[in-house]
């Protein structure tokens, strides 16, 4: 885990790579808990054996929002942001799916401080993340990232 201090550590870290996660298994049962608290059971995600059968992945996969959903504990994760008293996640400007997820997968972020702004009583954060899978060719999410902190 890094440690920025401050706020000016970090606008000093714009446009560079800051931090990676841990990595994080992608197993059925917390794809399942997802499809509950989500509402979304499509088949290749909840049903292994037509999964298997018919998916062209081979097996499940994990819902792409599941994948985004994780950005925020692998931020926190990867970086203890000292003088923080809170953060609110604000939005995103971008956010693309490269590639599946497939269950039994292990994850990890790159992080990136691309934009840091001035607000009332804090700064507005841009992360460029990175999510890749663990053996992987291609980026599983790659996203821009809306932070305030406060």
């Amino acid at each position: 885990m890094r440690e920025l201090a401050t706020l000016e550590a970090m606008k000093a870290l714009v446009g560079q790579e800051v931090a990676v996660s841990d990595w994080v298994e992608i197993s059925q049962q917390r794809v399942d808990l997802f499809a509950e608290a989500s509402g979304d059971h499509q088949w290749i995600h909840v049903d292994a054996e037509r999964a298997a059968r018919e998916s062209p992945f081979g097996g499940t996969v994990a819902h792409g929002f599941m994948t985004l959903a994780l950005v925020p504990s692998m931020l926190v994760n990867a970086l203890h942001l000292a003088d923080m008293k809170m953060g609110i996640n604000y939005g995103l400007n971008k956010v693309r799916f490269p590639a599946p997820v497939p269950v039994g997968s292990r994850l990890r972020a790159r992080l990136t401080i691309q934009a840091i702004e001035d607000i009332e009583g804090g700064a507005q954060v841009e992360w460029g993340v990175v999510i890749e899978r663990e053996g992987g060719a291609k980026p599983v999410c790659v996203a821009e990232f809306l932070m305030r902190r406060y």
